[in-house]
């Protein structure tokens, strides 16, 4: 994984483009055949796009997709292994194995007559030699370069689009087709003319139903005409074969991302809070309003920080070195209906009781809006599967 924002042309203050390929094989562990079948991953790509300069050369936009022309249609590169530095040894910092120092003052002894080591007479040391070189093909090396390409939307909307000067001609929408968000997907009626040009240009097919509305990614139908527009020179274009683009993330996606990682933002904050003695839990219609409040931010997963940060900026102040030991975010809180729910000690029972009596309640609503009958639960015994069986006891507080 190397970033493509330091890159500038050979000769100039920055990094080389080959410095991708020497990442690869220190992580390779210097084994050149697992090097040679590596992937090498080029994110901010978008960062490297030829930049219209009035004086001047472009070294770090044009110039380091010339360089990366040969690298990636498959060249042999030598690449310098640097060795790490040795720690230095006591008789270079001037003290004696035994540990006194050569100073008469400390009755150490005081050589005024030369050297005494070849080390000393200012010849080259073990450390300062030069690391082994080694030969890598970058023929079986895949590439991927990735970028946020702002603004690239704007110019696939302006080639495809129709004028719309003269009587009877269509008008292009200014909200919808000129979003400042690139990943916004554009919601089409079927049948439509900005249906029928978005299924003349998209290079896949996309079933629709009449009944619905269909949804179209502008960023689909990027073309290499696109690319070139954008900053990129064809001949680095033209050895990239496939372009995809990846939508946004849905408020189901977000969810996923607050709870499912081992590291995620959920357990991080339990973990910080129970560290000063404090249970914390959220509830599923929270996380809900967590991941919906996120995605109006439209920055991504990164929005679902700070939106849980504003949900528990006073409780990371009150709760450590006081009374509270139990706190509970429902969907109100998240709403900002409420301030976050506190319980002391001794008031266990109460809280895992509140938060069995907010997921049964968001259950409920859950199966009505799909069209369940909310009671069938009941008439079976209350548990759909032992995993619902096993989280409703702990909530309850008998596992």
């Amino acid at each position: 994984m190397s970033d493509c924002t330091p890159f500038t042309q050979a000769g100039y203050i920055g990094e080389d483009a080959q410095v991708c390929v020497e990442r690869l094989l220190a992580a390779a562990n210097y084994d050149v055949v697992a090097a040679e079948q590596g992937i090498i991953c080029l994110d901010e790509v978008d960062k490297i796009a030829a930049a219209k300069t009035a004086h001047g050369k472009d070294v770090g936009g044009e110039g380091v997709q010339q360089a990366l022309l040969k690298i990636i249609e498959g060249t042999t590169l030598h690449v310098q292994a640097k060795q790490e530095r040795a720690a230095p040894s006591r008789s270079a910092t001037g003290l004696d194995p035994s540990g006194s120092t050569g100073s008469p003052i400390y009755g150490g002894k005081y050589a005024s007559s030369g050297p005494t080591s070849a080390s000393g007479s200012g010849g080259p040391s073990s450390g300062s030699s030069k690391g082994e070189t080694y030969s890598i093909r970058t023929d079986n090396i895949l590439f991927i370069f990735t970028g946020a390409f702002i603004g690239l939307n704007k110019m696939i909307l302006n080639r495809v689009s129709k004028g719309s000067i003269g009587f009877g001609s269509p008008i292009r929408s200014s909200t919808s087709l000129l979003s400042d968000n690139p990943d916004m997907t554009l919601s089409v009626k079927p049948g439509s003319e900005e249906s029928k040009i978005f299924e003349k240009h998209l290079p896949f097919f996309t079933p629709s139903s009449p009944d619905q509305l269909a949804h179209y990614n502008p960023l689909d139908l990027v073309e290499p005409s696109d690319l070139q527009t954008y900053g990129m020179i064809p001949e680095l274009v033209g050895r990239i074969p496939i372009t995809t683009a990846l939508s946004a993330l849905d408020e189901e996606a977000l969810v996923r991302v607050l709870t499912e990682p081992r590291n995620s933002l959920v357990r991080q904050y339990e973990h910080m809070f129970q560290l000063s003695g404090v249970e914390l839990r959220f509830t599923s219609g929270s996380l809900r309003e967590i991941a919906k409040s996120s995605l109006g931010m439209g920055t991504g997963a990164r929005g679902l920080r700070t939106c849980v940060e504003r949900l528990l900026g006073e409780a990371m102040f009150e709760a450590p070195g006081s009374s509270i030991k139990h706190i509970l975010i429902t969907e109100a809180v998240a709403q900002r209906k409420q301030a976050p729910i506190y319980l002391a000690r001794g008031q266990q029972h109460r809280f895992h009781a509140m938060f069995a009596a907010e997921e049964e309640e968001w259950e409920a609503r859950m199966r009505q809006s799909r069209g369940e009958d909310p009671t069938s639960d009941e008439r079976d015994g209350g548990m759909g599967s032992f995993e619902e069986y096993r989280e409703k006891s702990k909530a309850a507080g008998v596992m």
